[in-house]
């Protein structure tokens, strides 16, 4: 464990996924499924690079579990096109904070689907979640606004990270028996495959400068991946969470220095108690990870 390193890996690895949305964001004319196969396709490559120098590239494919996998490919690779559409209508930093609720989702899906125990710490998590959305979102669900291209994005946004969080939920129902190496890979598989199904409605033929970002896009995507997952080996998730959250600082950097974006008080205030509910689930879920280890300490020395 060294800590330090994870904390620099994990920087670098939001760093890159939001420059990533950047660089989707400044390609308009990409449908969103089109953008979602470079993205795919093009983060194989360093996956496979990453595998091979892991000494993980035949064995750590390896799965019995190809159930688990296509469910988990089929949720993440939704969240992703409709994350991508919703920078398509919506400023970069507003989408960054509204993907913030994503470990709301995630507790949601866990209690449903994995039976897992809604206490009062966690429910006031996911309602002061839910509220610091809701602040974000306000101003583009007025009547006046409803039905409008912002309403929509909002929808699309918030359906991506519902779907991210789902998605977050298989992968932790095979953390138990299946490899990270395998899940990053079959992931992008995945996306890569289903993404094709939308070259009839509408792909277009790139220029050079944009093929050139679409590249770019999927290797900064996959190496972010790879750094993500690196970060985890060497600090916990509770050590980690705090610093992903420095995405909205890069967000709002992008987004004015590359659109001209200026976020809105109400973006700023909704995405700090996003943030702040983020923050009580990951340091509740790491106290709870704590007393389930010295639970099951005192039943292996009960048993000596």
């Amino acid at each position: 464990m060294n800590p330090v390193r994870g904390i620099f890996l994990i920087l670098v690895a939001v760093t890159l996924f939001t420059l990533m949305s950047a660089f989707v964001k400044a390609l308009p004319r990409v449908p969103a499924g089109e953008a979602v196969f470079f993205r795919s396709i093009f983060a194989m490559p360093v996956v496979f690079a990453w595998l091979w120098w892991q000494g993980k590239l035949k064995g750590g494919l390896k799965t019995q579990n190809w159930r688990g996998h296509a469910v988990r490919g089929i949720a993440g690779t939704g969240a992703m096109m409709l994350g991508f559409v919703g920078l398509t209508y919506l400023p970069l930093a507003e989408v960054t904070a509204i993907r913030f609720v994503t470990p709301v989702f995630i507790l949601i899906f866990a209690a449903v689907i994995l039976g897992e125990r809604f206490a009062r710490v966690r429910a006031g998590a996911v309602a002061l979640g839910l509220i610091g959305v809701g602040v974000i979102v306000w101003p583009r669900l007025t009547l006046s606004a409803l039905g409008g291209p912002e309403a929509f994005g909002v929808a699309m946004t918030l359906g991506s990270a519902l779907l991210a969080g789902l998605a977050q939920v298989f992968i932790k129902s095979m953390s138990g028996t299946e490899r990270v190496a395998a899940i990053v890979f079959y992931f992008s598989l995945t996306s890569a495959l289903l993404s094709l199904a939308t070259l009839p409605f509408g792909w277009v033929w790139p220029t050079p400068v944009e093929a050139a970002m679409l590249v770019t896009m999927g290797l900064i995507g996959g190496l972010g991946q790879i750094l993500l997952t690196s970060a985890y080996r060497h600090a916990d998730a509770g050590a980690l969470a705090p610093f992903t959250y420095v995405s909205m600082l890069w967000a709002v950097i992008f987004g004015f220095v590359w659109f001209g974006e200026v976020p809105s008080w109400a973006t700023l205030g909704g995405a700090a108690l996003v943030i702040t509910a983020g923050i009580v689930i990951t340091l509740r879920e790491r106290a709870l990870g704590r007393e389930a280890t010295a639970r099951r300490k005192v039943r292996a020395k009960g048993m000596m």
